[in-house]
């Protein structure tokens, strides 16, 4: 039997979502690519490498994500492609997001989607966190139930630390969404992909990232 044909979807790394959500900005070269995304600090998120970016772009162009337009040659500097957005990439980035925002299960997945959810419109994005915040408080509710049986039978605290940690921390997390949730209730929160401008500090950046 032949393996099922994946989706679009299904073939992006965290990446190719990055690189993906930079071409919605502008058309760029893998060059200008690797320096915003060091610039921003996104290789907090995940590690950013000149080889596997350029390895990312040769298969998003392979699977019709993205196209070149031109080439650079610019004096003894090395020959610098293009690339653009194609409907497919933008519709491709857009689902992944939309896939990622809401779950619980792959927190690198869920940081790069929510980095990247400006690029939705404000009732998706609170629909979607929405559904994160049901997981969550399920997913909160076992850990501290748990935690209390175990105390309750005398299970040695030593043990339980890890359980423990994570209780807390979802605990942190749920207070963090409910406070993004009333904000993005609010007006005083800019949101969407027509929310930015095209400030002096934005295009310092991108003009620096082209040298």
């Amino acid at each position: 039997m032949e393996d099922a044909v994946k989706s679009p979807v299904d073939t992006l790394t965290p990446m190719g979502v990055m690189v993906l959500a930079l071409l919605r900005e502008s058309d760029m070269h893998p060059y200008e690519m690797v320096r915003l995304l060091r610039a921003r600090h996104d290789d907090r998120l995940i590690a950013i490498t000149n080889g596997t970016l350029y390895h990312t772009v040769s298969r998003l162009q392979k699977n019709g994500l993205i196209d070149e337009i031109g080439i650079d040659r610019d004096g003894n500097r090395p020959e610098r492609t293009t690339y653009t957005l194609t409907d497919a990439g933008r519709d491709t980035v857009i689902a992944w997001v939309r896939r990622e925002l809401p779950r619980v299960d792959r927190e690198t997945d869920f940081r790069i989607a929510l980095a990247e959810s400006h690029n939705l419109e404000r009732d998706d994005v609170r629909a979607l966190l929405q559904e994160r915040r049901a997981a969550l408080v399920e997913t909160h509710d076992m850990h501290r139930h748990g935690l209390d049986k175990a105390r309750a039978k005398g299970v040695p605290a030593q043990v339980l630390v890890e359980i423990e940690r994570e209780e807390i921390l979802l605990g942190a997390e749920l207070r963090w969404l409910d406070s993004l949730l009333a904000r993005l209730d609010g007006d005083d929160l800019p949101w969407g992909p027509t929310a930015f401008t095209d400030t002096d500090r934005y295009l310092a950046q991108r003009k620096a990232a082209q040298q």
